[in-house]
C-alpha cells in the first residue's frame, strides 16, 4: 500500500488504546522509536520500525502486534474520512470550481502546405467528478510575415466522459477546426462511443472509438457532410521523475477525405508548475481540397504552465 502522511493527532488515539501494562513491557528506546515513526504517518516507515523491534525484542511480539493493528485501523479510518471528504467536495463544487489544466506557449516549424516558423499557443482544462469528466482544449498556430498570413490553424474541442466501471467509459466529443492552408474555412466534428483505460499504472494507455459525423466548409466554396468512424489512443509514460513521453493518435475515417493525426512528444519538468515540451505532429488527409497537399507536419517547442 502507498505510504500516506498523516500527522500525530489521530495516531495518539491509536496509542492510547493500547493497554498500559502491556505497553510498559517494551524498552523505552524502542517505544520512543515506534512513537516517532507513527508521528510521521508514513506506513512503510512504521512497518519497518515495528519489524526491526520484533527482531530485537521477540518476547514483545504480542504488544507489537497490537500497536500495528491499531495503527492499521486508524490509517484505514483516516483514508475513509479523506475519501468521503473529497467526494463531498466534488459533489458540492460549483460550475467553475475544481478545474485543473495547463497552458502552452511556444514556437513551431512546419513543412507541407506551408514552410515557415511561427507562434503556437494552447489551453487545456479538465474537471473530474465522481462519474463524469469534462475536458476543454484549444490550440492556435499563427504566423503573419510582411503583411501576409502564412499559417492560420485553430482548433477547439469539448469532450465529456461518463464512467461506467473502473476502466470503461462512454464519451461524447464536439470539435471545431479552421485551416485555410488545408483548404477549409471550418470543419465541425461530432462523435460518441466507448473508451477503455487499458493501462492505469506506470505507462498509461486509454483508447476510444465510435461513430462520428463531420461537416467541412471549403474555402473555395461549397461544403460536404459525411458519416464517419473515430478511433483514438492516448499513451503517456513517465521515463524518469522529470521526463515524460507522450503519444496521441486519432483517425477519423469516412467515405470522403479521412484524417489521421499523430502527436509525439517529450516533456521535461522544470518545477512543480513549469515544464518544457518538444513535439512532432503529423496530419494526413487522404483526399484534401484542390491545391492542398496530403500531409502536414509541425514541430513545436513550448513552455507549459500547469495549474
Amino acid at each position: 500500500m502507498t505510504a500516506l502522511t498523516l500527522k500525530t493527532g489521530a495516531f495518539a488515539l491509536c496509542l492510547a488504546a493500547i493497554p498500559t501494562a502491556a505497553h510498559a513491557e517494551l524498552p523505552e528506546p524502542v517505544r520512543a522509536m515506534i512513537d516517532a515513526a507513527i508521528e510521521t504517518g508514513d506506513e512503510t516507515k512504521v512497518r519497518t520500525v515495528i519489524e526491526l523491534a520484533r527482531t530485537t525484542n521477540p518476547d514483545d511480539a504480542s504488544e507489537l502486534d497490537v500497536i500495528l493493528a491499531n495503527f492499521e485501523q486508524e490509517l484505514e479510518q483516516q483514508q475513509r474520512l479523506a475519501k468521503a471528504a473529497e467526494e463531498e467536495e466534488i459533489r458540492s463544487a460549483g460550475l467553475l470550481e475544481n478545474w485543473s489544466g495547463k497552458g502552452e506557449l511556444g514556437a513551431f516549424m512546419s513543412s507541407g502546405n506551408a514552410d515557415n516558423t511561427g507562434v503556437t499557443a494552447s489551453l487545456g482544462l479538465t474537471k473530474d467528478g465522481i462519474n463524469w469528466r469534462h475536458k476543454l482544449r484549444g490550440r492556435a498556430d499563427y504566423q503573419r510575415t510582411e503583411g501576409v498570413t502564412t499559417r492560420e490553424q485553430f482548433l477547439a474541442a469539448y469532450e465529456v466522459n461518463y464512467k461506467i466501471s473502473d476502466r470503461l467509459f462512454a464519451y461524447a466529443l464536439g470539435q471545431y477546426e479552421r485551416d485555410r492552408f488545408q483548404g477549409f474555412g471550418a470543419r465541425y466534428s461530432a462523435s460518441g462511443g466507448l473508451g477503455y483505460d487499458v493501462l492505469t499504472e506506470g505507462p498509461t494507455l486509454s483508447v476510444k472509438a465510435g461513430p462520428a459525423w463531420r461537416r467541412t466548409e471549403l474555402i473555395a466554396g461549397g461544403s460536404t457532410s459525411n458519416l464517419a468512424g473515430l478511433a483514438a489512443a492516448d499513451f503517456d509514460w513517465a521515463l524518469t521523475d522529470t521526463i515524460t513521453f507522450t503519444q496521441d493518435a486519432n483517425a477519423l475515417i469516412q467515405s470522403g477525405s479521412s484524417t489521421f493525426v499523430s502527436d509525439t512528444g517529450f516533456q521535461a519538468s522544470i518545477s512543480d508548475a513549469l515544464s518544457v515540451r518538444l513535439s512532432y505532429t503529423v496530419e494526413h488527409d487522404t483526399d484534401p481540397p484542390v491545391g492542398a497537399v496530403k500531409t502536414d507536419t509541425l514541430s513545436r517547442i513550448t513552455v507549459i504552465y500547469g495549474f
